[in-house]
């Protein structure tokens, strides 16, 4: 393949997928406005109708919004690799250092730091303009920049020894250095999961053990009809960023901790909580979160294996915009073009997500009560303002979760 070639695969790959995306998003807000008058009938006695066109209004602002968003990130994409960006600092960092490690690290961030800073209006926008103004936010400037700033002297410390490491082994390695850099990966990977619940959370959160006596109580009793172990359980003050709801576990081994959101506490009672937490607790016992670490590793290994081999030909960084091959170049490229040749094996995740989430819902109301699973869920789409009348085609290709009105069809033949 020539580079000339590479270029026009490069811009087919990105125009389809961006095509796609607007196509899907036009559909989705099309549908969604279409049906804000009218509950479905399966909700109409639990959903009003003013929840209802407050969830329409929102899920069109953000799909208008994201369509924004991906014309923009193809831009910026272009301007990083066919415009130049990349060969730019590239060239700048190896006047800096004579050692192509550090140069390739200081590239790295280079392009790390320039591409928060040009998307950073986009976040601005999308927590004090839209969820601003459908009452969800509740984070104020203050707080959004440092987190900002802590995000970023976690990415310096933790990120860049990473890269030194990654770029030296891409280097002293030989034609094997894909598979070791895999390793490396894999045991940070590991390491940030065990250490995440106990030192990296509580940097941006409290974490406080549950008060509640009688649910953690009750809550105890599931965990152990479950067979489930964990360290803690956690209410998280997630009301000082969002009003929105949720709940999670985090870590692995002895470091397993449960984390309620202290706005998921005010929102159900106690019978649905517990619902909620069973169907966490099936992706456990149905090893969901095993398996997808393993697909996770598995493709990752694959993808190094594939930078292996296009690391050695010119034709994939001139054809990117990058007139000099570099371990930092070769790096960068692949994991920045690689989702704009990847985007149609998006709707495979989101079915095997989907998949997963009627497996949990199955085990929920085997050990708890399928009628509380739904009203929790009912309170959760009402209160998070999610729509219940989605796009088809949008929620295949998107939607981690099945379309609400299905979800409930399901839970309800299980009562």
């Amino acid at each position: 393949m020539t580079a000339h070639q590479f270029s026009g695969l490069f811009l087919f790959a990105l125009l389809s997928s961006v095509l796609v995306q607007l196509w899907l998003a036009l559909r989705h807000a099309n549908h969604v406005r279409r049906h804000r008058n009218t509950v479905p009938a399966e909700f109409s006695t639990s959903i009003s109708l003013e929840s209802h066109q407050r969830a329409a209004d929102y899920t069109v602002a953000k799909t208008r919004f994201g369509m924004l968003v991906a014309i923009y990130d193809a831009m910026l994409l272009l301007a990083f690799t066919l415009g130049g960006g990349i060969n730019a600092l590239q060239t700048l960092c190896s006047s800096w250092f004579a050692s192509p490690v550090l140069a390739g690290v200081a590239l790295i961030a280079l392009l790390g730091f320039a591409n928060g800073l040009l998307t950073l209006p986009f976040s601005l926008v999308s927590t004090f303009g839209i969820e601003a103004r459908f009452g969800f936010n509740t984070m104020t400037l203050r707080l959004f920049f440092t987190d900002l700033l802590k995000t970023t002297l976690l990415a310096l410390v933790l990120g860049l020894p990473l890269v030194a490491g990654v770029l030296w082994l891409m280097q002293a390695m030989g034609e094997n250095w894909w598979f070791w850099v895999w390793l490396s990966w894999l045991g940070f990977s590991l390491l940030l999961m065990w250490i995440f619940p106990a030192f990296i959370a509580p940097i941006f959160n409290k974490f406080e053990p549950l008060a509640d006596a009688s649910l953690q109580q009750r809550i105890e009793q599931l965990l152990a009809r479950c067979g489930f172990r964990a360290s803690g359980i956690f209410v998280m003050d997630g009301s000082k960023r969002s009003s929105h709801g949720n709940a999670y576990f985090t870590g692995f081994g002895s470091a397993k901790r449960i984390v309620f959101f202290d706005t998921l506490l005010k929102h159900l009672d106690a019978d649905e909580m517990e619902a909620v937490l069973a169907h966490e607790l099936g992706h456990f016992k149905h090893r969901h979160i095993a398996q997808r670490l393993i697909w996770t590793f598995a493709t990752m290994l694959g993808l190094l294996w594939v930078l292996g081999q296009l690391a050695h030909e010119d034709w994939f960084y001139q054809g990117l915009g990058v007139a000099t091959p570099s371990t930092a170049a070769a790096l960068l490229l692949f994991f920045l073009v690689l989702p704009v040749f990847t985007f149609l094996f998006g709707p495979l995740g989101s079915w095997l997500s989907r998949r997963h989430e009627y497996q949990a819902d199955a085990y929920a109301a085997q050990q708890t009560s399928a009628e509380k699973l739904v009203s929790a869920l009912v309170k959760l789409y009402r209160d998070n303002a999610a729509t219940l009348t989605p796009d088809r085609w949008h929620s295949i290709f998107y939607d981690s979760h099945p379309p609400a009105s299905l979800r409930i069809a399901a839970l309800q033949r299980l009562v």
